[in-house]
């Protein structure tokens, strides 16, 4: 993983976190992810003093978490050309997003902030698309700027 798979990982993950920040306030069946995370923080922290008292402030622990890994995941869209990169992207997005809808429930974790609805998996799956998507665009972006050649004066 270089710079520009970071970068582009760090822009999937801000895409997602500002979908379900926003969307989140204006429709009662959008996807919340945050407390998924907050859930997931929470089981992780029972019985271990340590993490509890860091989880004093479990939702920013849990968007901080959240932005980490989807950021390394979202990095793994880059490739050798803009084309796989994309379909990398687009793959990415579609496996996470799907991940979202139906692993917590495997993972005895509440489905319901990802999975309460029929038109809330579709959002979470959308969201995680548009997210892979964005880290793809990003990577391309930047190895499309890396390639250009100053003029010669």
């Amino acid at each position: 993983m270089n710079v520009k798979g970071t970068i582009g990982g760090l822009a999937g993950a801000c895409a997602l976190t500002l979908l379900n920040e926003g969307a989140k306030k204006l429709d009662k069946d959008a996807p919340k992810m945050d407390l998924l995370g907050m859930n997931a923080v929470a089981r992780l922290t029972k019985g271990n003093n340590i993490l509890t008292q860091a989880a004093d402030r479990i939702f920013p622990v849990a968007l901080a978490g959240n932005l980490v890994s989807n950021s390394l995941y979202f990095s793994m869209a880059e490739s050798d050309d803009n084309k796989s990169t994309l379909i990398r992207g687009t793959l990415l997005g579609l496996a996470a997003g799907a991940g979202a809808v139906f692993l917590p429930k495997l993972l005895g974790l509440n489905e319901q902030p990802t999975a309460g609805s029929l038109k809330t998996k579709a959002l979470t799956i959308a969201w995680y698309l548009v997210s892979g998507i964005v880290a793809a665009a990003a990577i391309n972006a930047l190895e499309k700027n890396s390639r250009v050649k100053p003029h010669a004066s």
